[in-house]
């Protein structure tokens, strides 16, 4: 294990993939099985995201579905990777966030994100617009705002106000300078995109302003990381996310997972592998010795405090031992 490696936290994003041929309610329950088995392992924190009317994806209540995962866990931090704000009133967010660290004190994140709607139909279904993603700094500056008691309003954010629960900003381009310039961490990806993150990553820590949150920059690099036996046993942990979002891009709609077994036996149309075998290229994937050396290295180039780690397969069992395998690189004697 490298010093670099063991200097640096890892956690887990886990997104509540459904998978073929099986209910919504299992993903959920998986989910929450997985943040036990994180914990045991070390992991730092737990997230668990937002997608609404996406067939492949149970996680459509973020705030919710952490509140099960504190439940269920101990130590473990848990959080949302993340509320999309854009989607929702920042009081509603706060008394939200303000009832989790009320119940489970000490151990709530609240991950923040700009994204709308993935489609048209989703954003008119929760009155909203493209457009509002562009009001993301002033709608975080409201949400910290019922934490701090300052809200022009009068009212006042019950339990929420007068508590400490770390924000962190879900970035890319705009989204790195609004937690730059509010002096939040950031959460940043995919590792797949090296040249475009690091020059994110620089310009954040470049227009950092220190703030109540945070008195330095903080840095979370996200992406998927997968690690098994042999380096085609890594591979085919993603084949079954690949070949969801090559469907995604051709044909509009997410899927469920299906098993790597009956996706490489698919006969698909050009636009369809070349989507396919793009999303196989470029994750930290392969044995335990190939991703520890990968890990430094990207660990190296961007200085990264926190690695998040945000890994979906359809075998829960090979998912499972490689955040195992992965844990033995960091954290060898957990």
């Amino acid at each position: 294990m490298s010093s670099v490696t063991a200097a640096t936290r890892f956690s887990v994003l886990d997104r509540s993939r459904t998978r073929a041929g099986r209910p919504p309610g299992e993903a959920l329950r998986d989910t929450v099985a997985l943040a036990r088995e994180a914990e045991v392992l070390g992991y730092h924190r737990f997230w668990v995201s937002e997608h609404h009317g996406v067939p492949g994806v149970a996680g459509s209540a973020p705030t919710v579905l952490a509140a099960a995962v504190a439940a269920a866990t101990r130590t473990i931090r848990v959080g949302t990777g993340g509320v999309m704000l854009p989607n929702h009133q920042p009081l509603v967010v706060a008394e939200q966030f303000g009832v989790l660290e009320s119940l489970f004190p000490g151990r709530i994140d609240m991950g923040l994100g700009r994204s709308v709607g993935f489609t048209g139909g989703v954003r008119k279904a929760l009155g909203r617009d493209k457009d509002d993603a562009e009001d993301f700094g002033a709608q975080l500056g409201e949400l910290l705002g019922w934490f701090e008691g300052t809200s022009p309003t009068g009212v006042h954010a019950r339990p929420a106000e007068g508590l400490r629960v770390p924000p962190f900003v879900l970035a890319m381009g705009e989204g790195a300078r609004i937690a730059a310039r509010a002096g939040l961490p950031m959460v940043t990806g995919d590792l797949r995109g090296r040249e475009k993150m690091l020059r994110g990553i620089d310009e954040y820590r470049a227009r950092f302003r220190p703030s109540p949150w945070a008195s330095d920059p903080y840095v979370v690099i996200s992406g998927t990381v997968a690690v098994a036996g042999t380096a085609e046993a890594a591979r085919r942990l993603l084949v079954p996310e690949a070949w969801a979002m090559a469907h995604a891009r051709t044909h509009g709609s997410f899927p469920p997972l299906a098993p790597a077994e009956e996706i490489e036996a698919r006969a698909m149309t050009a636009k369809e592998r070349d989507f396919y075998e793009s999303g196989l290229a470029g994750h930290l994937a392969g044995t335990g010795d190939q991703v520890a050396h990968e890990l430094e290295t990207v660990l190296k180039e961007t200085g990264a405090d926190e690695v998040l780690v945000t890994t979906s397969s359809y075998d829960r069992t090979a998912l499972l031992d490689s955040y195992r395998r992965l844990a033995a690189l960091f954290a060898p004697l957990g």
